[in-house]
């Protein structure tokens, strides 16, 4: 299956929470009047746009309908779907090497799976990729991540249970330099329970690789469930407050009816979206690209 296909395949739920009821609506408009506008508005909100997102949609496209005089609802799907694309597209910043980058976001969003199949993704464009287990505190975290370094024939970096994190990150770091690898991959402890010692964490890791690996490019990537919906943008909102967050993977996108919520994040957060997962293969995570999210949709 090629790559516009899966992702189709992966958003067939959120085509029936979404794109079939703004298809239906738009079927059956006459007139493009309040009622129209009303619908629309009901149909983004049941699919976990957010009030914010969706009420902006909703602004841009009465302005841009008013302004071209339009009068038929397929064309209003037209400037609706530009409107979509236009909100999602924020560029990403150029990959720069070597790259330290930071995982994080709550357990059970898939964050070790993530980091897996990135470590896939990034040896496939030929780039040397090593793994760091920096979450000591989940029971057989680094385990897990073990998995996925066979898996992925990567090296991985990792400590006992219940250790000291930054001290993994400073033996991954010197191991990183010496074999002159591209990507270090950070996976770290999912807790949100108290905001300030995840902060103090990241920093503390972040001032290892300020001072032992100057040259390198520092990202932190955020890793959130969509099927968690407006849950997700909660806590992407206390992570963007404990970390610099560069970088948004939304996963289980094929999950859920409600996808709209990637539209949401975006809006809320004003981060780029690098990949979204449609799937449970591995090449189901996918670069993001807004136009051809928008199509798949509809």
């Amino acid at each position: 299956m090629g790559f516009f296909q899966r992702l189709k395949q992966g958003l067939t739920k959120t085509r029936g929470g979404l794109t079939n009821k703004v298809d239906e609506l738009v079927k059956n408009t006459r007139l493009i009047d309040d009622d129209f506008y009303d619908e629309l508005t009901d149909i983004l909100i049941l699919a976990d746009v957010g009030v914010a997102a969706t009420t902006e949609i909703i602004e841009k496209l009465q302005q841009e309908v008013d302004k071209r005089g339009v009068k038929d609802a397929d064309t209003a799907k037209e400037i609706f779907k530009q409107i979509l694309i236009d909100e999602m597209n924020i560029p990403r910043p150029p990959l720069k090497w070597p790259m330290v980058m930071f995982v994080v976001g709550v357990n059970g969003v898939g964050k070790t799976t993530t980091i897996g199949k990135m470590a896939l993704r990034f040896q496939e464009i030929g780039r040397s990729v090593m793994l760091a287990a920096a979450d000591t505190f989940r029971a057989a975290a680094d385990e897990q991540l073990a998995v996925w370094a066979d898996r992925a024939n990567v090296p991985i970096i990792r400590h006992q249970e219940g250790g000291d994190p930054a001290a993994v990150v400073f033996d991954a770091v010197q191991a990183a330099k010496a074999r002159k690898t591209d990507l270090l991959i950070v996976d770290t402890a999912g807790r949100l329970h108290n905001k300030k010692n995840l902060m103090d964490e990241l920093s503390k890791m972040r001032r290892i690789i300020d001072r032992e690996y100057p040259e390198a490019n520092v990202r932190c990537m955020l890793i959130l469930d969509a099927t968690t919906g407006q849950n997700g943008i909660q806590q992407a909102k206390q992570f963007k407050e404990a970390a610099d967050i560069g970088g948004i993977v939304i996963t289980k996108l094929d999950g859920t009816a409600k996808g709209g919520v990637a539209i949401a994040i975006r809006k809320e957060l004003n981060v780029p979206v690098w990949y979204i997962g449609v799937g449970e293969g591995i090449d189901d995570l996918q670069a993001f690209d807004a136009k051809e999210f928008v199509e798949a949709l509809f």
